[in-house]
């Protein structure tokens, strides 16, 4: 059901024990919302991480957010939204208060719900974060490892920006281990997901890599010079 749906039955559930005396129904109304509740809360926390990461300014309502959604999927017994949610818990421990350590468990519960509920994109989400904890601590080959399942789910789901993000990492990997070549590769295998999806923020990255990598740009036709 919709949001609108769920909150037309809420309103039907309410009448019914109000005016048909059925107490019961108020149970199945506080599910409809809860629902409501969940799905609200997670994109408005979404949103404002979007704007942290455009601004860099910590807004605290995002982990309560988030933390709040988690609660309610898994009250209700979604198990893929509950994976979501606490995904985006580890999220902002890592990505915000650059927590990695406090980030990784909220990672590895949020994959396995998401594996539990075949939940493709959240397990993907959480399998590049658990990537970057390793490459910050040195575990290359278990940072790459990640980082290619993540990218096999990814193209599964058809998440192409996704799919050049991913590329991105293994390109700093690749350098990182030596294999100049694989990274240039990866660079401009990711500069075609990215202009075949539009995604003008993710092809900024790209560039951002190529400078620190210090790779040469493309051509027009998609060739090194």
């Amino acid at each position: 059901m919709t949001a609108d749906e769920r909150i037309e039955r809420a309103q039907l559930l309410y009448e019914r024990a109000v005016f048909g005396g059925d107490s019961s129904a108020l149970a199945a109304a506080d599910h409809c919302l809860d629902e409501v509740e969940a799905d609200l809360v997670l994109a408005r926390g979404r949103v404002i991480h979007a704007r942290f990461l455009e601004d860099r300014v910590e807004d605290a309502r995002e982990l309560e957010l988030f933390e709040r959604a988690a609660e309610l999927y898994g009250r209700l017994g979604d198990v893929r939204g509950e994976g979501e949610a606490v995904f985006w818990v580890g999220a902002f421990h890592q990505v915000v208060r650059d927590d990695t350590e406090t980030a990784v468990p909220a990672f590895t519960r949020a994959l396995d719900l998401a594996t539990r509920a075949d939940d493709r994109l959240t397990a993907s989400y959480a399998l590049r974060h658990l990537g970057f904890a390793d490459h910050m601590a040195g575990r290359l080959d278990e940072a790459r490892a990640r980082f290619e399942e993540s990218t096999r789910l990814r193209r599964e789901t058809g998440f192409l920006p996704g799919v050049a993000a991913n590329l991105i990492g293994l390109a700093y990997l690749a350098a990182q281990q030596g294999r100049r070549d694989d990274a240039a590769a990866l660079l401009a295998e990711a500069t075609e997901a990215a202009e075949s999806t539009d995604s003008h923020g993710v092809l900024r990255w790209i560039e951002e890599a190529r400078k620190e990598l210090a790779l040469p740009a493309l051509t027009h036709d998609g060739d090194r010079p």
